[in-house]
């Protein structure tokens, strides 16, 4: 079964040129809620001293002013990721005024829709288009939902692998190079999707939620005590059906197509020009606001959820489907990732160079196209292992038939192990193989996984969710309190900061479209 991932080990062994294989490109981009001391969601503003949202390279929102965003730079080093990320949150620390950041995915106490103040970002055409799409999902699928927090793991090959790659598959073809590389990115991307379920099972970190997160409506969720509601054996509630999932989607037919480039882009163009009854009755422009970009499926790409995407930068105004069409996939980006309760920047080393050696394995191993049975399997394994992966008699289902994660996942990480030693043996270390290790133990055994500490620290110390998150928030910001930045690096990040604003001015003062034109223009592709 795992037969061709096995022949790559051998003929990457034989590679002579090994720097391929440490050039690879990792980026982050972690969510986390800004709140008060007491555990509500920040009211104020997102702050000036961190620049602006619109315009800052690394410092931005996401749905709500409370829900910063902190993005790093690819780097073929993984210490050099976590060390901005450590940096950059260290930066945001030191301009909170009795605020802290929240360290977990799942949010503190909502008190109502009406709580979540909406993401802002200036006068400007640009800043005014990501304000309504943000409006337009509050009212497709309510607030509470959209301050989910979680971590995206952006990785792309080195560009020196791919003739590498492609001469060890003796892949001869008219297509271009980035056709290919496309071609293979989408082959890793299927398979993200079919082993996805291993993510939330070894990194979930949401196995419980405030009972006011859902907001008195019905659950099957049970009471971990008066404030608390969880699952037993979940793993990752964030990932369930409580979490932020397209469900209206997909009941009108959009599921995107990950079986080809342009298949993908055009199951995606299709949902953003197809017309939603349910989203007209919101309207366009009530009393001279707009509620969404658009009243189609979708308001834009973005808005389709899914665990995986395939990536190219995007030019000013360019919709990520041009820029894909274009000039093909340049990285991957997976979703699927918790914030880490347990470490202060919400993921730590060793999931990384798991991720890493997990993507090789996903390269590599057989990819068939995804048909609309395999899509009910992959979506169903998703769901079960989100809300009962820890069940020692859950089964998922492989090609139709049942199999346990402890089966299934021993495999993926038995073959893995040939990759982690490269990796080990290129990099000079012994990490990759460490954290696979370690991962291995949360396969053998579920009390390992971050979920089941999380529900044991609650038992033991008599926590609620809402206790348990404030306690190791309060942690982090201690332990972030110790770590000041140089003077150097936090002139750096100031500088920053005012450029950023400075940005945003200059495109409010230099915007001469009304806004609806502006829309207009930008659906059309005239921008």
């Amino acid at each position: 079964m795992y037969q061709l991932a096995e022949q790559y080990i051998k003929a990457f062994a034989d590679v002579k040129d090994k720097s391929i294989f440490t050039q690879s490109m990792i980026g982050l981009e972690k969510e986390t809620l800004r709140v008060s001391r007491d555990g509500g969601l920040a009211q104020t503003a997102h702050p000036l001293a961190l620049g602006s949202a619109l315009t800052h390279p690394y410092i931005t929102t996401d749905y709500s002013e409370a829900l910063l965003e902190i993005v790093t730079p690819p780097s073929q080093d993984i210490p050099t990721v976590l060390k901005f990320l450590s940096d950059t949150q260290n930066f945001i620390y030191s301009q909170l005024d009795n605020e802290i950041l929240w360290s977990t995915s799942m949010p503190c106490v909502v008190a109502g829709e009406t709580s979540i103040p909406l993401a802002r970002y200036g006068s400007s055409n640009s800043g005014l288009m990501k304000t309504v799409y943000r409006r337009g999902l509050g009212h497709r699928y309510g607030r509470v939902m959209q301050v989910i927090a979680g971590v995206h793991f952006n990785f792309s090959f080195a560009d020196g692998f791919w003739p590498v790659f492609f001469d060890i598959k003796n892949k001869k073809s008219e297509k271009s190079q980035q056709e290919l590389i496309s071609e293979s990115y989408f082959s890793l991307l299927r398979n993200l999707q079919r082993f996805g379920w291993l993510i939330p099972y070894l990194f979930g970190a949401s196995p419980a939620v405030c009972i006011s997160f859902l907001q008195g409506k019905e659950t099957t969720l049970l009471k971990f005590n008066d404030t608390t509601y969880y699952e037993p054996f979940a793993t990752s509630l964030r990932m369930g059906d409580i979490g932020y999932q397209n469900n209206k989607e997909s009941e009108v037919g959009v599921v995107a197509d990950y079986n080809s480039l342009n298949n993908y882009i055009d199951s995606l163009q299709h949902a953003v020009e197809t017309p939603c009854p349910e989203y007209e009755k919101i309207g366009f422009e009530v009393g001279g606001q707009h509620q969404q970009l658009s009243s189609n499926i979708l308001q834009i790409e973005n808005e389709y959820y899914s665990t995986v995407r395939p990536k190219q930068i995007t030019d000013e105004y360019e919709m990520p489907s041009e820029a894909l069409k274009s000039r093909g996939v340049q990285y991957v980006e997976l979703r699927s990732l918790d914030v880490n309760a347990f470490h202060p920047l919400g993921i730590d080393e060793e999931q990384l160079y798991f991720l890493e050696t997990f993507m090789l394995f996903c390269l590599t191993h057989e990819s068939p196209a995804i048909d609309e049975t395999e899509r009910k399997e992959i979506d169903r394994n998703e769901m079960l292992t989100a809300h009962q992966g820890r069940d020692p008699d859950l089964k998922l289902s492989r090609n139709g038939k049942d199999i346990s994660i402890k089966e299934w996942g021993g495999e993926i990480l038995g073959v893995m192990q040939g990759f982690a030693s490269l990796l080990d043996d290129v990099h000079a270390t012994d990490n990759y193989s460490r954290s696979l290790k370690k991962q291995k133990q949360s396969v053998d055994d579920p009390e390992c996984t971050p979920s089941a500490k999380m529900l044991c620290e609650m038992r033991e110390k008599g926590e609620g969710f809402y206790h348990f998150a404030t306690r190791m928030s309060e942690q982090h910001h201690e332990a972030f309190l110790q770590d000041e930045l140089s003077a150097e690096q936090s002139q750096f990040y100031r500088d920053l900061s005012k450029t950023s604003l400075a940005q945003q001015k200059e495109m409010e003062d230099n915007d001469s479209l009304p806004f609806a034109t502006f829309l207009q223009r930008y659906f059309d592709k005239l921008l």
